[in-house]
Formats: structure tokens, sequence, C-alpha cells
């Protein structure tokens, strides 16, 4: 059989059929747009790692001054809801119930430790330990206390004065806004969803609707064929993409410090992988249902665990550590997170730049591979 040289106009023909049948069918527009903005509000406002008004317990065991200017402290962390009691009981049964979070004992004799140089005066922690994060937190979070507790005594002559403080400084994300770091990383968790989501219905659709094998009856060859279902939703990624940093920029007050071309054309590498592997998938599978299933397990699962954005990859087992070096969302959420928070750091937004285009030619490479001009 004769080979069909590649035509642009055939391409140009199948790009303009697809925008058509974009704007025909509301489901893509969905995908794209109120998908993506109802996954930012989520991220936005329904995920965070910030702890604030953290319902805690105290037992004022001692009324001495001393122990009064430390739950002050308390009582004017942005941190703590407290409340007061002076039995342990009755704050036991609220945290088994789960209606405080930890106790706090000052003991009888704290400010008699406190007054002796060679006594170090005993506060008693108890956190819920069925919440391991919260349970750090509340520790963590006194351990704070404390030290500004200490500080407070020295400033009014106490003979514990420490000669050296230390005057932390944070850099990229000064307030500690957990809100900044999730939403930064969330646009790649959004754009593997989408752009996975919108190559993988379309190939399904079509054996669907019947009008594949019309297509598999004409001169289009496979790569204009792919050619011509990757660029239209290319363009719908990028607009989506575009949307979702607008409205994190402008409505969330995420700081953007890097540039709009490193931004645009890091978006453009992931998004090529991830349309790849949606046609991919739409390839396997004729049918849409069975298409979007496997788009789940195979790109949005394994990018919201192995990416970064939500778990450390560095506390991760060697093995699973292993697994994210293959996860495109990975090299993406820390572009995005770089870019954002800190900057153009050109030698690593280049370098994850390359890694995913590399695995897009893959994912193209085997799609052309495995696509068959025939029926069955």
């Amino acid at each position: 059989m004769q080979h069909t040289p590649f035509s642009i106009r055939r391409v140009r023909a199948l790009v303009r059929k697809e925008f058509l049948q974009i704007l025909r069918d509301p489901s893509s527009i969905l995908i794209s747009v109120l998908i993506p903005l109802l996954l930012l509000f989520l991220y936005g406002y329904g995920v965070s790692l910030d702890l604030n008004h953290l319902k805690l317990g105290l037992v004022m065991e001692d009324t001495s001054p001393d122990a009064q200017n430390f739950a002050k402290c308390l009582f004017n962390s942005p941190y703590f809801d407290v409340e007061v009691s002076r039995e342990r009981d009755s704050l036991y049964q609220k945290l088994e119930k789960g209606s405080i979070r930890g106790v706090v004992v000052i003991p009888s004799y704290f400010s008699q430790f406190l007054q002796d140089k060679n006594q170090i005066a005993p506060i008693q922690v108890i956190a819920d330990g069925s919440e391991v994060n919260t349970a750090n937190f509340v520790q963590y979070y006194l351990q704070g206390a404390f030290e500004t507790f200490i500080a407070q005594e020295a400033i009014q002559g106490s003979p514990e004065i420490s000669l050296i403080q230390p005057l932390p400084r944070f850099w990229y994300n000064e307030q500690l806004e957990s809100r900044f770091f999730l939403l930064s990383g969330s646009l790649a968790i959004i754009m593997t969803l989408i752009g996975a989501l919108l190559t993988a219905l379309v190939v399904a659709r079509e054996w669907e609707r019947g009008t594949m094998e019309a297509l598999l009856a004409t001169e289009v060859t496979k790569e204009e064929l792919i050619l011509s279902k990757v660029l239209p939703y290319f363009i719908l990624g990028i607009f989506s993409m575009i949307l979702c940093s607008l409205v994190s920029t402008l409505y969330y007050g995420l700081p953007f410090r890097g540039s709009s071309f490193a931004l645009l054309f890091s978006s453009s590498c992931f998004l090529l992988s991830s349309l790849g592997l949606g046609l991919l998938i739409s390839t396997l599978s004729k049918v849409q249902v069975v298409a979007s299933q496997i788009t789940l397990m195979l790109a949005f699962l394994p990018a919201y665990i192995l990416s970064g954005f939500l778990f450390e990859i560095s506390s991760m087992p060697l093995f699973i550590r292993f697994l994210t070096y293959l996860m495109p969302a990975r090299y993406f959420v820390q572009n995005l997170q770089t870019l954002f928070l800190v900057g153009n750091v050109w030698h690593l937004t280049l370098y994850n730049n390359c890694i995913m285009l590399l695995f897009a030619l893959v994912v193209f490479f085997i799609t052309i591979k495995i696509t068959k001009k025939r029926l069955v």
C-alpha cells in the first residue's frame, strides 16, 4: 500500500472539525472551565496544613503570678482557644470525646521550681495521638508559647536570662501560609486531571458515536489524526491554566514571582505529556466510562500522591521515591512552586521541562505505534 504523505490541509480541516465539536459539546467546556474552578475552590478553602484556634484545655493547679503569665501566653496565641479548669477529669473527658485536642497541666509546684535555678519548671502536655499531625502541632505550638513565656520573664528581670535569642526568618513564604504552597502545587494536579480527561474521552467518544469508522476510511494518516486531536485540547488546556493562575493570584492572593513566559512554557511541556497520556488511554479503550476510570487511576491518583504536592517525597520509602521520578507531575509541581513563590530559577525549571518533554515524546511515540488504521 502506498504511504499517504502528511498534509497540513487535512490537519487544518480536522482541527476545525474538532473545535466545532468542542463548541457543540458542553462536556469539554465543563472539564476545562468549571471543574478546574471547582477544584481550585476546594484546594483554596477546603485543604489547609495550618491549624488555627486549636481547642486546648488548661488545668491551673498553680495560680501564682508565674503560672498566670504562662496562661496569658496561651490566651494571647492565635493558635489556641483555651478552656481553663481546676480539675483534670473534666478536661480528660472532653479529650476523649474529641471536644478538645490537648490538655496542658500547670502543676501546683510550677512557680516553686521556676524560682529555683537548679530545677526545671515542669508542664505536662497531653495531646490526642489519634490525629498525629494535630498532636504534633499541639506539641510544637506549646513549645513556642513556653519560649515566649521565658523571653518575657527574661525581659522582666528573671534571674535566668538567655544570652542567645534566635531570630527566625522565612524566605519565599514569609507568613508560612500553607495555602500558597498548596495552591501552587494544586495547579499541577488540576492540569493532570483536565489534560488527561480532555483527550481520554475523545477517541472513545468517536468510537461510540461511529464517526471513527468514517475517519479511518479517509486518507487521514495516524500522525494527522493524533495531531488534530491534541492541538484543540492543548489550546483549551492552556486557557484553563491561565484562568486558574489568574484566579489564584487575583482572588486568593497567591504571589507570582517568576516570568509569564516560563510559566506558559512549563505548562505547555506538562500539558503535552498529560494530553498524550489521555490520548494513549483513549486509544486503548473504546468506551468513555472505562477511559475516564482508567484516567483517574493512572493519571490523577498517582499525581496526587506521588508528586510531592501534599506528601513530602523525602519521607516516602525508597521504592516509592523511585516511582515519583516516573511522574511528570512531580517536575511540574516543583516548577510551579518555584515560579510562584521563589522566582525564575532557570536551571531547575529548564531541567524539569526537558524531563516533561521526554515523557511527552515517549507517550506520543507509543500512541502512534499502537494506533492502527483498521476497524478491528
